[in-house]
């Protein structure tokens, strides 16, 4: 059984999948704790719904580095063997992008290298922008360079001509959840290749 420690800073809709994947038995894992840098942010609640212990950790009067490790920290009391970035709205310093290193999972709503840098919303509205016939997702290893490690799943999907910024994310969105319970799987087989 694989031990989840999540990351999450807004909703958590791809936590939701996950839970419900636990709970029907289809991922062999736990989720041993999600840790919020937002007091009020949905994930918190999602995961208190389904009884999985929850944090807040407030950045704010802290550095980069005394926040990370106090999450790594949390995530070691809590025996967390992957961690899982669900719409977490910081960028990660290179000492825990290194001591999570191989352990430390982001879900991207584009179609990586596509996007890079970009977030929710802003990246939807590019795709619809430049008209991209194709976006999705990327689940993809976290390294100190943002958006920049290892892909390990791509899922995609059409855009279609009436497409706006709100039903393409949504679209987006149910692949996520697909994609990370997917990835997860594979770690835990050792089934990827990197």
């Amino acid at each position: 059984m694989i031990k989840l420690g999540v990351l999450g800073s807004t909703n958590g809709t791809d936590l939701q999948a996950i839970l419900d994947s636990v709970a029907s038995g289809e991922l062999n894992g736990e989720v041993s704790v999600v840790l919020s840098n937002q007091k009020n942010a949905y994930i918190l609640e999602r995961a208190k719904n389904h009884n999985v212990p929850t944090v807040f950790l407030s950045h704010k009067e802290k550095s980069r580095k005394e926040f990370d490790d106090e999450m790594t920290a949390i995530l070691k009391e809590h025996a967390v063997d992957l961690v899982l970035l669900i719409g977490f709205m910081r960028i990660l310093s290179a000492k825990f992008c290194q001591e999570w290193q191989d352990r430390l999972l982001n879900v991207h709503p584009s179609l990586l290298p596509k996007y890079a840098g970009g977030m929710d919303t802003n990246v939807h509205e590019g795709v619809l922008k430049n008209g991209d016939s194709e976006t999705g997702c990327t689940i993809h290893f976290v390294t100190d360079e943002v958006d920049a490690g290892p892909i390990l799943i791509q899922k995609k999907c059409n855009v279609e001509p009436d497409e706006t910024v709100n039903t393409l994310k949504t679209k987006v969105q149910k692949l996520e959840g697909v994609a990370f319970i997917e990835a997860i799987q594979l770690i835990q087989n050792n089934s990827y290749v990197r």
